[in-house]
Order: C-alpha cells, then structure tokens, then sequence
C-alpha cells in the first residue's frame, strides 16, 4: 500500500508549507475536487437518513468547555485561550458543545424525537509536532460529526443506523475495516466520574453490537472522557491502526447543559446524546482513500473521470465538444492533447483516471470516441450519448465499479 504523503504530493492532491505551519496541509485543486465530493457524498447520505445540517462557529467561549467537560478533561489537547473583550475564546476541539447549545436554543416536544443534527465543521487540536504527518495527524481538522437527540428507548435504533450508515459508506467509497472496537474507560482520570451512567451507555452498545452480528473487541482505555464508544478501525500503509468512524452515547452532556424535551405527560424529560461520525476527520478519510486505491480512485471520485485523448490537432475541437458535454452532464473531463506528446504518453499520463475517450478521425466524423477502462477493457466506437449514459449511470451509483458487468 502507498504512502498517501508521497502520492498526495505527486497526484497533486496536497501540500504542506512551512510559513503556514506543521500540521496545517493546503489542498491543491484535484485535492479539494476529491474532498468535495467526499463531503457531499456525506452530506447527501445524511440527508437521505433524516439529518438536519447546522454550521456552528470555530470559537466558543471557555465556559462553554468548562460546562461541557473539555475543559477539565482534555484542556491538554486544546489551543491556549484568546483574551478578547474582557472574555476567554477558545478555537474549539469538538462540535458537541455548540449542538448542544443549539439544541438548546428552542423547546422539543417528544414527537420531534429523534432529532439528527449534522454539520461538517472545523476543529483544531493541539498536536505535538512529533506526532504530525501527512493528512492523518492533523491541526486543522474537517469533522465529519453529527449528534442525535433522542429518548432512551430510540438510543439502540438510532446507534444501529449509524453502523448501517457507515458499513454503506465504506461500501461506496472501498473502504475495509480493520475490526470493530467497543472503547471502555480505562486506569486514570480523564473519565468523567458518573458510573451508573457509563454501565447503562456501555450495555446500550453492547447490545448493538450483538444484534449486528458484527466481530468485536473490547478495549480499556480508548474512550471518550463523557461515555464509551464503538469505533471503526482502518490500518495505513505501515500497519499503524486509527479510528475512522465512531458511534457514542453520551448521558453527560445533556445533563450538563440542562437539555430536555416535553414527554406525552407534559413534563420535562431528559434526552440521550448519541455522538456520530461517518468518516470522522475529513482529512484521515482521504488520506486512507488514497494510500487503499493508490490514487486510481473509484469512477464517482476521481478529480478527473474522463480523459479525452484526440489523435492529432485535428481532432482536438471534437475532443473539446465531448469534453464540454461532459461539464453538461456533471462528469469530470480534461483534454489531454497532442502538446502533451504521443498517444502513448497520453494513454501513461492519464494511467489513473477511470476511463479514456480516444478520438481519431473516424471517431470524429462520427461524434463517437472509442473507450479505454483503467482496467485494460477497451470498447469499440460508442456514440458520444451512450458514451456519456453509461459512464454517467457508474458515477452516480457511486459503487466501486467501472462498467455495468452486464455490457462488458
């Protein structure tokens, strides 16, 4: 498996400066492309589930972390604070508090529950510059974070339909995760001191994890400082082991900031907080994709899914007129012409891009190009509309696929 460090660098997908800072990559167009479609991939899927999206500011106030928890529990791991007009404002380590707090901001009444609020936003963490690399062990971080406001009796199915959300998302995107890990407190202080709420959280999960019927482990020592968690683990090209995707219940902050809903009985109950992330950090996430494809990235991702290879000059205003009718049709296509040497070269150049549309100069008397596959399949001169239905129907499956097996 490649280094996505390396890869990254030579795709053109990332960078690192250090007048910008360690731990603080910039994303270069086909990067950004990448990491785009990724989050509308997650913003979309959200959407589908019953997800409400929110956008939150990257300050808060130390109070805020002081009521949630953080600041006690992982002030360590947090920027120093800002003094600003007489108040402390700090860059924040987590998107909780702030949902929790606009969870607040109005009543709920029982039939609104569960109440699914995501966002993808920023958070920086205050990471040793020994343990930085890459897009993996960031500062700036693009979270991947969503929070469910439900009853207890809602917290099993709700915790069952983020697994269900995640296995689908590994699905699209080609991920295999390494195991599942049930993350229980371990020896130490950094845990929240709330036993009877950390036994009914960790049952609660338990038994989500038995009914899936997936294989998992307990592991001390890896839990958040407000509750126990079931992580998703993926391993890099070094066989180093990470957390991707995570689902947590939280009985503590909701207790914290005094959130309620209005029970059938009209009095003020308690909700449950579960704590969910498809693919966690924006940045972990694509660093993964690109060291598990080795930049030949699914069709409905790649930065470019089309590279439009005319013959000679005198076929570069047809390959221009199917490259446009690519923009039309939402595909992603670049000219690869003759100023960038021989056919050959081309073909090597565009290796990594999912499909080749080759124009010579029967292909452009016609309006047809003949179609190379990344993975050596070659078809025929196709019309540019059949062309454009196929490789368009891959794409929006977002599969992991290249061509319907069934017209192969």
């Amino acid at each position: 498996m490649p280094d996505h460090r390396r890869l990254g660098r030579e795709l053109g997908l990332f960078d690192t400066d250090p007048l910008i800072g360690a731990g603080l990559p910039y994303w270069l167009p086909d990067g950004a492309v990448l990491r785009h479609t990724v989050e509308e991939y997650i913003r979309d899927a959200e959407r589908r589930a019953g997800y409400r999206h929110v956008y939150s500011p990257v300050l808060g106030k130390r109070e805020l972390y002081e009521i949630s928890g953080h600041w006690a529990h992982y002030s360590d791991d947090m920027f120093p604070p800002m003094d600003l007009g007489g108040e402390q404002v700090v860059l924040r380590p987590s998107l909780c508090p702030h949902h929790a707090v606009i969870y607040r901001s109005r009543s709920h009444s029982y039939r609104e529950l569960p109440l699914r609020m995501a966002e993808l936003g920023g958070m920086y963490r205050s990471e040793l510059s020994g343990v930085l690399g890459g897009l993996t062990r960031v500062r700036a971080i693009q979270l991947n974070d969503a929070h469910i406001f439900c009853t207890l009796e809602q917290v099993a199915e709700e915790a069952s339909a983020a697994l269900d959300l995640i296995r689908r998302a590994y699905e699209a995107l080609g991920i295999t995760p390494a195991r599942h890990r049930l993350s229980l407190p371990g020896p130490g202080g950094k845990y929240v001191a709330a036993p009877e709420k950390w036994e009914r959280a960790t049952a609660l999960l338990t038994d989500v994890l038995d009914r899936s019927g997936l294989s998992y482990e307990a592991a001390e020592g890896e839990a958040a400082f407000y509750g126990p968690k079931i992580d998703v683990q993926v391993t890099d090209s070094a066989g180093r082991e990470s957390t991707l995707s995570t689902v947590q219940v939280d009985f503590h902050q909701p207790e914290q900031f005094d959130l309620h809903y209005i029970g059938p009985d009209g009095a003020k109950h308690r909700p449950v907080m579960v704590h969910r992330s498809i693919i966690g950090s924006v940045e972990r996430a694509v660093a993964h994709l690109i060291e598990r494809h080795g930049g030949a990235f699914p069709a409905w991702l790649a930065p470019t899914q089309l590279a439009v290879l005319p013959l000679t000059d005198a076929e570069l205003p047809h390959a221009r007129a199917f490259a446009g009718r690519c923009a039309e049709q939402g595909l992603r296509a670049e000219v690869f012409g003759p100023e960038h040497g021989s056919l050959g070269a081309r073909v090597r150049q565009a290796r990594l891009v999912p499909y080749q549309a080759v124009i010579g100069p029967k292909e452009a008397a016609a309006d047809h190009v003949s179609l190379r596959l990344r993975d050596g399949r070659r078809f025929g001169p196709r019309s540019h509309g059949d062309v454009l239905a196929r490789v368009g129907a891959v794409v929006r499956a977002r599969g992991t696929g290249l061509w319907d097996e069934e017209d192969a």
